[in-house]
Protein backbone atom coordinates (compact mmCIF):
# COMPACT_ATOMS: atom_id res chain seq x y z
CA UNK A 1 0.00 0.00 0.00
CA UNK A 2 1.69 3.13 -1.38
CA UNK A 3 0.65 6.70 0.76
CA UNK A 4 2.52 10.01 1.08
CA UNK A 5 4.15 8.22 4.31
CA UNK A 6 5.76 5.39 2.47
CA UNK A 7 7.37 7.99 -0.33
CA UNK A 8 8.57 9.71 2.09
CA UNK A 9 10.46 7.48 4.35
CA UNK A 10 11.17 4.39 1.96
CA UNK A 11 8.64 1.67 3.59
CA UNK A 12 6.27 -1.02 2.69
CA UNK A 13 3.74 -0.22 4.67
CA UNK A 14 1.88 2.46 6.18
CA UNK A 15 2.89 1.97 9.74
CA UNK A 16 5.04 3.15 12.26
CA UNK A 17 6.25 1.65 15.50
CA UNK A 18 6.59 4.33 17.82
CA UNK A 19 9.79 5.71 20.34
CA UNK A 20 8.70 3.88 23.43
CA UNK A 21 11.44 4.20 26.47
CA UNK A 22 13.10 1.35 27.53
CA UNK A 23 10.56 -0.88 25.06
CA UNK A 24 11.65 0.46 21.81
CA UNK A 25 14.91 -0.83 21.71
CA UNK A 26 16.96 -3.00 18.66
CA UNK A 27 15.10 -5.69 18.45
CA UNK A 28 11.51 -4.62 18.53
CA UNK A 29 12.93 -1.58 15.58
CA UNK A 30 15.02 -3.99 13.36
CA UNK A 31 11.72 -6.76 13.44
CA UNK A 32 9.14 -3.81 12.92
CA UNK A 33 11.91 -2.64 10.12
CA UNK A 34 12.30 -5.80 8.47
CA UNK A 35 7.95 -6.37 8.62
CA UNK A 36 8.18 -3.52 6.45
CA UNK A 37 6.64 -0.49 8.70
CA UNK A 38 8.78 2.23 10.35
CA UNK A 39 10.62 1.40 13.69
CA UNK A 40 11.88 4.37 15.76
CA UNK A 41 14.49 3.44 18.44
CA UNK A 42 13.38 5.55 22.06
CA UNK A 43 16.76 7.48 22.50
CA UNK A 44 15.89 9.43 25.65
CA UNK A 45 16.35 6.59 28.34
CA UNK A 46 20.09 6.06 26.73
CA UNK A 47 23.49 8.03 26.96
CA UNK A 48 24.67 9.43 23.42
CA UNK A 49 27.39 6.30 23.26
CA UNK A 50 24.39 3.52 23.89
CA UNK A 51 22.49 5.27 21.75
CA UNK A 52 25.33 5.34 18.70
CA UNK A 53 25.54 1.25 19.79
CA UNK A 54 21.80 0.66 19.31
CA UNK A 55 21.61 2.55 16.01
CA UNK A 56 24.36 0.34 14.64
CA UNK A 57 22.73 -3.14 16.12
CA UNK A 58 19.31 -2.41 14.33
CA UNK A 59 21.60 -1.61 11.18
CA UNK A 60 23.07 -4.60 11.54
CA UNK A 61 20.03 -6.49 11.57
CA UNK A 62 18.09 -4.72 9.18
CA UNK A 63 19.11 -3.04 5.47
CA UNK A 64 15.52 -1.29 5.95
CA UNK A 65 14.79 2.37 6.57
CA UNK A 66 14.30 3.10 10.61
CA UNK A 67 14.33 6.45 12.86
CA UNK A 68 15.55 7.22 16.04
CA UNK A 69 13.10 9.29 18.61
CA UNK A 70 14.47 12.28 20.55
CA UNK A 71 13.94 14.86 23.28
CA UNK A 72 14.20 18.01 21.41
CA UNK A 73 14.57 20.18 25.15
CA UNK A 74 17.76 17.44 26.20
CA UNK A 75 20.71 19.47 26.58
CA UNK A 76 22.39 16.97 24.42
CA UNK A 77 20.25 17.03 21.39
CA UNK A 78 22.61 18.27 19.58
CA UNK A 79 24.76 15.61 20.18
CA UNK A 80 22.41 12.75 19.63
CA UNK A 81 21.84 14.40 16.39
CA UNK A 82 25.41 14.28 15.16
CA UNK A 83 25.18 10.51 15.72
CA UNK A 84 21.85 10.20 14.09
CA UNK A 85 23.36 12.11 10.62
CA UNK A 86 27.03 9.93 10.68
CA UNK A 87 25.80 6.87 11.61
CA UNK A 88 23.14 7.16 8.35
CA UNK A 89 19.37 7.13 10.11
CA UNK A 90 16.61 7.61 8.19
CA UNK A 91 14.74 9.35 10.45
CA UNK A 92 14.60 11.70 13.43
CA UNK A 93 11.38 11.95 15.46
CA UNK A 94 10.65 14.21 18.08
CA UNK A 95 8.70 14.04 21.63
CA UNK A 96 8.12 17.82 21.61
CA UNK A 97 8.80 19.92 19.36
CA UNK A 98 12.35 20.77 17.78
CA UNK A 99 13.48 24.22 17.08
CA UNK A 100 14.02 25.57 13.42
CA UNK A 101 17.77 25.36 13.72
CA UNK A 102 17.63 21.29 14.25
CA UNK A 103 14.99 20.65 11.94
CA UNK A 104 16.89 22.73 9.44
CA UNK A 105 20.44 20.65 10.53
CA UNK A 106 18.46 16.77 9.95
CA UNK A 107 17.11 18.23 6.79
CA UNK A 108 20.60 18.90 5.38
CA UNK A 109 22.04 15.92 6.11
CA UNK A 110 19.30 14.19 4.38
CA UNK A 111 17.70 12.95 7.71
CA UNK A 112 13.11 13.36 7.28
CA UNK A 113 11.94 14.77 10.35
CA UNK A 114 8.92 13.74 11.79
CA UNK A 115 7.88 15.27 14.81
CA UNK A 116 4.92 14.24 17.11
CA UNK A 117 2.18 16.87 18.09
CA UNK A 118 -0.94 16.94 20.03
CA UNK A 119 -2.16 20.31 18.90
CA UNK A 120 -3.29 22.02 15.49
CA UNK A 121 -0.86 25.28 16.42
CA UNK A 122 1.72 23.00 16.83
CA UNK A 123 1.52 21.04 13.80
CA UNK A 124 1.56 24.58 11.85
CA UNK A 125 4.53 25.46 13.20
CA UNK A 126 6.74 22.57 13.00
CA UNK A 127 5.61 22.50 9.01
CA UNK A 128 6.39 26.42 8.75
CA UNK A 129 9.90 24.95 10.18
CA UNK A 130 10.54 22.52 7.53
CA UNK A 131 9.26 19.15 8.98
CA UNK A 132 8.64 16.83 6.55
CA UNK A 133 5.59 15.17 8.21
CA UNK A 134 3.74 14.73 11.66
CA UNK A 135 2.79 12.22 13.82
CA UNK A 136 -0.67 13.02 15.79
CA UNK A 137 -1.53 11.70 18.58
CA UNK A 138 -4.95 11.82 20.13
CA UNK A 139 -5.93 11.41 23.75
CA UNK A 140 -6.62 8.16 23.55
CA UNK A 141 -2.62 7.56 23.27
CA UNK A 142 -0.54 6.01 25.65
CA UNK A 143 2.43 7.91 27.57
CA UNK A 144 2.23 11.58 27.84
CA UNK A 145 -0.97 12.73 26.07
CA UNK A 146 -3.50 15.51 25.33
CA UNK A 147 -7.82 15.76 25.97
CA UNK A 148 -8.66 16.00 22.36
CA UNK A 149 -9.55 12.49 20.97
CA UNK A 150 -7.81 11.68 17.77
CA UNK A 151 -11.40 11.76 15.58
CA UNK A 152 -11.27 15.37 16.14
CA UNK A 153 -7.49 16.42 16.27
CA UNK A 154 -7.10 14.17 12.81
CA UNK A 155 -9.09 16.19 10.44
CA UNK A 156 -8.04 19.80 11.80
CA UNK A 157 -4.24 18.81 11.45
CA UNK A 158 -5.14 17.41 8.06
CA UNK A 159 -6.97 20.35 6.97
CA UNK A 160 -4.26 22.51 7.92
CA UNK A 161 -1.00 21.39 7.24
CA UNK A 162 0.49 20.34 3.32
CA UNK A 163 3.15 17.61 4.42
CA UNK A 164 2.12 13.79 5.52
CA UNK A 165 -0.18 13.58 8.65
CA UNK A 166 -0.04 10.13 10.59
CA UNK A 167 -2.61 9.30 13.23
CA UNK A 168 -1.44 8.01 16.40
CA UNK A 169 -3.43 7.13 19.65
CA UNK A 170 -6.65 4.43 19.64
CA UNK A 171 -4.94 2.31 16.43
CA UNK A 172 -4.59 -1.60 16.58
CA UNK A 173 -5.50 -3.30 13.63
CA UNK A 174 -6.57 -2.69 9.89
CA UNK A 175 -9.94 -0.90 9.99
CA UNK A 176 -8.12 1.60 12.10
CA UNK A 177 -5.74 2.12 9.41
CA UNK A 178 -8.49 2.53 6.80
CA UNK A 179 -10.24 4.74 8.97
CA UNK A 180 -7.33 7.22 9.48
CA UNK A 181 -6.61 7.23 5.30
CA UNK A 182 -10.39 8.08 5.12
CA UNK A 183 -9.50 11.24 7.50
CA UNK A 184 -6.85 12.10 5.34
CA UNK A 185 -3.73 10.59 7.33
CA UNK A 186 -0.78 9.08 5.61
CA UNK A 187 -0.78 5.88 7.99
CA UNK A 188 -0.82 4.96 11.67
CA UNK A 189 1.36 5.21 14.15
CA UNK A 190 1.31 2.52 17.16
CA UNK A 191 2.88 2.36 20.62
CA UNK A 192 0.70 -0.42 22.68
CA UNK A 193 0.17 -2.91 20.01
CA UNK A 194 3.48 -3.21 19.28
CA UNK A 195 4.52 -3.80 22.94
CA UNK A 196 2.47 -6.07 22.88
CA UNK A 197 4.44 -8.76 20.69
CA UNK A 198 6.89 -11.59 20.88
CA UNK A 199 9.56 -9.22 19.53
CA UNK A 200 9.04 -6.97 22.38
CA UNK A 201 11.55 -7.54 25.18
CA UNK A 202 8.95 -6.36 27.73
CA UNK A 203 8.70 -9.00 30.43
CA UNK A 204 6.42 -11.73 30.10
CA UNK A 205 4.98 -10.68 33.42
CA UNK A 206 3.83 -7.22 32.62
CA UNK A 207 2.72 -8.58 29.10
CA UNK A 208 0.27 -10.84 30.79
CA UNK A 209 -1.09 -7.83 33.08
CA UNK A 210 -1.75 -5.30 29.87
CA UNK A 211 -3.66 -8.37 28.46
CA UNK A 212 -5.74 -8.95 31.10
CA UNK A 213 -6.96 -4.83 31.37
CA UNK A 214 -9.93 -3.96 30.04
CA UNK A 215 -10.37 -0.22 28.42
CA UNK A 216 -11.42 0.71 32.25
CA UNK A 217 -8.79 -0.09 33.63
CA UNK A 218 -6.59 2.50 31.62
CA UNK A 219 -6.63 5.87 32.99
CA UNK A 220 -5.21 9.34 33.20
CA UNK A 221 -3.17 10.49 35.60
CA UNK A 222 -0.75 13.35 36.82
CA UNK A 223 0.27 11.98 39.94
CA UNK A 224 3.67 10.63 38.35
CA UNK A 225 5.03 13.42 36.78
CA UNK A 226 2.50 16.16 36.90
CA UNK A 227 1.62 16.23 33.62
CA UNK A 228 -1.02 14.15 32.13
CA UNK A 229 -0.06 10.57 31.66
CA UNK A 230 -1.91 7.99 30.05
CA UNK A 231 -1.29 4.44 31.75
CA UNK A 232 -2.66 1.22 33.03
CA UNK A 233 -4.34 1.66 36.62
CA UNK A 234 -2.29 -0.08 39.30
CA UNK A 235 -1.88 -0.30 43.23
CA UNK A 236 0.85 1.95 42.95
CA UNK A 237 -0.89 4.56 40.67
CA UNK A 238 -3.51 4.41 43.67
CA UNK A 239 -0.95 5.18 46.15
CA UNK A 240 0.59 7.85 44.00
CA UNK A 241 -2.40 9.77 43.67
CA UNK A 242 -3.63 9.59 47.44
CA UNK A 243 -0.03 10.79 48.84
CA UNK A 244 0.64 14.31 49.69
CA UNK A 245 2.66 16.73 48.31
CA UNK A 246 5.62 16.32 50.77
CA UNK A 247 5.58 12.43 50.27
CA UNK A 248 5.82 13.17 46.78
CA UNK A 249 8.57 15.34 46.24
CA UNK A 250 10.22 12.80 48.61
CA UNK A 251 9.49 10.10 46.38
CA UNK A 252 10.53 12.02 43.57
CA UNK A 253 14.06 13.28 44.74
CA UNK A 254 14.73 9.34 44.70
CA UNK A 255 13.81 8.56 41.73
CA UNK A 256 15.70 11.73 40.58
CA UNK A 257 18.75 10.16 42.37
CA UNK A 258 18.11 6.83 40.97
CA UNK A 259 17.76 8.06 36.90
CA UNK A 260 21.36 9.86 37.55
CA UNK A 261 22.70 6.62 38.38
CA UNK A 262 21.20 4.75 35.73
CA UNK A 263 21.93 7.14 32.81
CA UNK A 264 24.89 8.70 34.09
CA UNK A 265 23.73 12.45 33.89
CA UNK A 266 25.27 14.71 36.45
CA UNK A 267 22.83 16.88 38.35
CA UNK A 268 23.94 20.08 36.55
CA UNK A 269 22.74 18.48 32.95
CA UNK A 270 19.56 17.19 35.02
CA UNK A 271 18.95 20.95 36.09
CA UNK A 272 19.52 22.20 32.82
CA UNK A 273 17.35 19.59 31.20
CA UNK A 274 14.62 20.24 33.68
CA UNK A 275 14.92 24.19 33.33
CA UNK A 276 14.13 23.43 29.30
CA UNK A 277 11.32 21.39 30.65
CA UNK A 278 9.88 24.43 32.15
CA UNK A 279 10.42 26.55 29.06
CA UNK A 280 6.90 27.34 27.83
CA UNK A 281 4.85 25.29 30.17
CA UNK A 282 3.20 26.32 33.44
CA UNK A 283 5.38 23.79 35.56
CA UNK A 284 6.24 24.64 39.21
CA UNK A 285 9.54 23.55 40.33
CA UNK A 286 8.05 20.05 42.38
CA UNK A 287 6.92 19.28 39.03
CA UNK A 288 10.03 19.49 37.25
CA UNK A 289 11.45 16.51 40.19
CA UNK A 290 8.54 14.54 39.87
CA UNK A 291 9.34 14.17 35.89
CA UNK A 292 12.40 11.98 36.89
CA UNK A 293 9.59 9.36 38.12
CA UNK A 294 8.82 8.49 34.86
CA UNK A 295 11.78 6.64 33.41
CA UNK A 296 12.76 5.66 36.62
CA UNK A 297 9.11 3.67 37.23
CA UNK A 298 8.85 2.88 33.28
CA UNK A 299 12.20 0.83 33.68
CA UNK A 300 10.86 -1.05 36.83
CA UNK A 301 8.21 -2.48 34.41
CA UNK A 302 9.47 -2.60 30.87
CA UNK A 303 12.96 -3.86 31.93
CA UNK A 304 13.06 -5.43 35.70
CA UNK A 305 8.75 -6.79 35.49
CA UNK A 306 7.86 -4.88 38.68
CA UNK A 307 3.95 -4.78 37.85
CA UNK A 308 3.76 -3.56 41.29
CA UNK A 309 6.53 -1.45 41.74
CA UNK A 310 6.45 0.34 37.66
CA UNK A 311 4.21 2.65 35.55
CA UNK A 312 2.54 1.11 32.16
CA UNK A 313 2.19 3.60 30.04
CA UNK A 314 -0.97 2.69 27.77
CA UNK A 315 -3.28 3.37 25.50
CA UNK A 316 -6.88 2.88 25.56
CA UNK A 317 -6.74 0.12 23.02
CA UNK A 318 -4.78 -2.18 26.18
CA UNK A 319 -8.22 -3.09 26.82
CA UNK A 320 -8.66 -4.57 23.22
CA UNK A 321 -5.65 -6.51 22.52
CA UNK A 322 -5.66 -10.10 23.04
CA UNK A 323 -2.73 -11.56 21.46
CA UNK A 324 1.17 -11.61 21.03
CA UNK A 325 2.04 -12.17 17.70
CA UNK A 326 5.77 -11.29 16.23
CA UNK A 327 5.91 -7.75 14.44
CA UNK A 328 6.02 -9.76 10.97
CA UNK A 329 2.50 -11.19 11.90
CA UNK A 330 1.35 -7.86 12.93
CA UNK A 331 1.92 -5.89 9.81
CA UNK A 332 0.98 -8.57 7.62
CA UNK A 333 -2.20 -8.88 9.56
CA UNK A 334 -3.49 -5.19 10.08
CA UNK A 335 -2.77 -4.74 6.07
CA UNK A 336 -4.78 -8.05 5.43
CA UNK A 337 -7.68 -6.03 7.77
CA UNK A 338 -7.33 -2.99 5.73
CA UNK A 339 -7.46 -4.10 1.96
CA UNK A 340 -10.07 -6.58 3.35
CA UNK A 341 -12.15 -3.84 4.58
CA UNK A 342 -11.56 -1.65 1.60
CA UNK A 343 -12.72 -4.36 -0.54
CA UNK A 344 -16.09 -4.39 1.94
CA UNK A 345 -17.13 -0.53 1.24
CA UNK A 346 -16.39 -1.15 -2.57
CA UNK A 347 -18.32 -4.50 -3.03
CA UNK A 348 -21.94 -4.61 -4.96
CA UNK A 349 -24.80 -3.26 -2.64
CA UNK A 350 -22.09 -2.20 0.38
CA UNK A 351 -23.96 0.06 2.44
CA UNK A 352 -22.21 3.84 1.65
CA UNK A 353 -23.09 7.54 2.12
CA UNK A 354 -25.86 8.90 -0.02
Amino acid sequence: METALTRLVGVRRPIVQTGMGWVAGPRLVSATANAGALGILASATMSVGELRSAVREVASRTDAPFGVNLRADASDARDRVRVIVEEGVAVASFALAPSRGLIAELKDAGVVVIPSIGARRHAEKVAAWGADAVIVQGGEGGGHTGEVATTVLLPQVVDAVDIPVVAAGGFYDGRGLVAALAYGAAGVAMGTRFLLTSDSTVPDAVKAAYLAATVRDVTVTTAVDGLPHRMLRTDLVTSLESAGRTAALLRAVRHAARFRRLSGLTWPRMVRDGLAMRHGKDLSWGQVLMAANTPVLLRASMVEGRTDLGVMASGQVAGLIEDLPSCAELVDRVMAEAHETLRGLRAPGASTPG
